[in-house]
């Protein structure tokens, strides 16, 4: 299967703790970088975000970003610390002995850090949760990337049908052009009042013919063809490949331009560059 490396995934998970969303996006990249953007508290996951990700993908500049909200609620009973507000009830008493004045709010005893505790999370068992819901986010991700993929191939076996049709234009009318150069020879040795008997214009079109002689390079645009359609088919992390095939379509193509010695080579050899470019450019979104 081929997989796009421009795709996005968004996950909102909701439970006692609170509410996560994952999203991951990415853009097409030479190689894998990722980078995270997670909450404080979870730092600690980002190895293990980072591992994931690399463990299922190739290529790609991928961004990783955690959103979470706590649910209060889950955070168990509010506990004072009787000790503590002892302790800042004590003070504030001196303070205002020794001052002669101001008054005690029981309120700015409680806002004191500290003197109001709660049950702590248990985050190792969040982070577990969070690392779960990645896990799906990833699943999400490597679908659109497999959907789009498709998309790709589809444009590309289109162009290779395009250019396996001018491949077999120039295959076809290759006779017919040899034929012609063989007249226009003739009608120019003619002008100049050269007679020339039939063995010498023989060796002259044999010459000819070897100057302008495209069948290899035709045979090479139909295998590089029967190529790219193997590795298509065979799917995985192919971007590089089909880039290096790509090299393989322009070298061809850019030999088949400096041979024409007749505008429709020269035409099919144009649509050639362009469908390849168009190919290429498509390519370069491939894992």
């Amino acid at each position: 299967m081929i997989h796009s490396m421009t795709a996005f995934a968004r996950q909102e998970f909701k439970q006692d703790w609170g509410t996560a969303v994952w999203e991951l996006r990415s853009v097409n990249q030479r190689y894998l970088e990722t980078y995270t953007r997670l909450p404080e508290q979870f730092r600690g996951l980002e190895p293990m975000v980072r591992e994931k990700l690399r463990a299922r993908l190739q290529r790609g500049k991928v961004e990783c970003a955690l959103r979470f909200e706590s649910n209060q609620a889950s955070q168990g009973e509010l506990h004072i610390n009787r000790a503590l507000a002892e302790q800042l009830i004590e003070g504030a008493t001196w303070v205002m002995d020794k001052a002669g004045q101001g008054s005690l709010n029981p309120v700015d005893i409680l806002r004191w850090p500290g003197v109001m505790e709660t049950q702590a999370q248990d985050m190792d068992a969040i982070g577990k949760a969070l690392l779960d819901g990645l896990d799906t986010v990833i699943n999400d991700f490597l679908a659109a990337r497999a959907s789009e993929g498709d998309k790709l191939k589809a444009l590309i076996e289109q162009r290779l049908a395009g250019i396996e049709q001018e491949v077999a234009k120039v295959s076809a009318n290759m006779p017919a052009i040899m034929e012609w150069q063989r007249q226009r020879l003739r009608d120019r040795f003619e002008e100049a009042k050269i007679e020339l008997d039939a063995q010498r214009l023989e060796q002259e079109m044999v010459l000819l013919a070897q100057k302008v002689d495209v069948a290899e390079e035709l045979d090479r645009l139909t295998a590089h063809i029967t190529e790219t359609r193997k590795i298509l088919k065979k799917g995985g992390p192919c971007g590089r490949r089909l880039d290096f095939m790509m090299q393989e379509f322009n070298r061809e193509s850019n030999t088949l331009g400096s041979k024409s010695i007749n505008a429709d080579i020269t035409a099919s050899a144009v649509e050639l560059k362009v469908l390849i470019e168009q190919m290429r450019e498509q390519i370069q979104n491939i894992e």
